[in-house]
């Protein structure tokens, strides 16, 4: 069986950046764990919650396929985290599937993964795109952007379509 870890702030994680692609991923039977920055209950930025059963710093990346970071206003606090940069890596260095959406691929950006790929990222601001390009990737204005085994999407109207493609490919590996 696949199985496929999804990756959420402690604080401030967007619940239907996870609830969906979670639910589609279920749905094709890839197991699903999630992780955060420690163990326990975590809180969407709706006040809903959901339990990480492991930290990302215990994260043994070769016993995923797919590694996803989830956006919301907490994922922030990853971008300059070295376990989250250090999982990236690992997760490009094993050939795994690595996914990140709405402002979560600039964590991908600042774990330096994304350079000379293309990505897209939620950039309502007008700065997370500059993010990804000062990181040497290529910005694609797309609700979801595909390039090799990196899937990066643009925000909660991008979540469907990004669980499909993770399940897409990794149905194809």
């Amino acid at each position: 069986m696949k199985k496929a870890l999804l990756i959420i702030a402690q604080q401030g994680y967007q619940p239907y950046e996870y609830g969906t692609p979670k639910k589609i991923l279920e749905d094709a039977g890839i197991e699903v764990v999630t992780a955060s920055n420690k163990m326990g209950t975590c809180t969407a930025a709706d006040g809903t919650t959901t339990e990480a059963t492991i930290a990302i710093s215990e994260v043994n990346v070769s016993d995923y396929d797919a590694i996803v970071f989830i956006g919301g206003p907490g994922a922030v606090n990853y971008q300059h985290d070295v376990q989250a940069h250090l999982t990236a890596q690992e997760a490009i260095n094993r050939n795994k599937v690595l996914a990140a959406i709405c402002i979560a691929p600039t964590i991908l950006a600042y774990a330096d993964v994304l350079e000379g790929k293309k990505a897209t990222v939620w950039n309502e601001d007008n700065n997370q795109a500059e993010i990804l390009t000062k990181n040497r990737a290529e910005f694609v204005d797309q609700a979801v952007v595909v390039d090799g085994k990196i899937i990066t999407a643009n925000g909660p109207p991008a979540a469907e379509e990004f669980g499909k493609k993770i399940v897409e490919i990794l149905k194809g590996n």
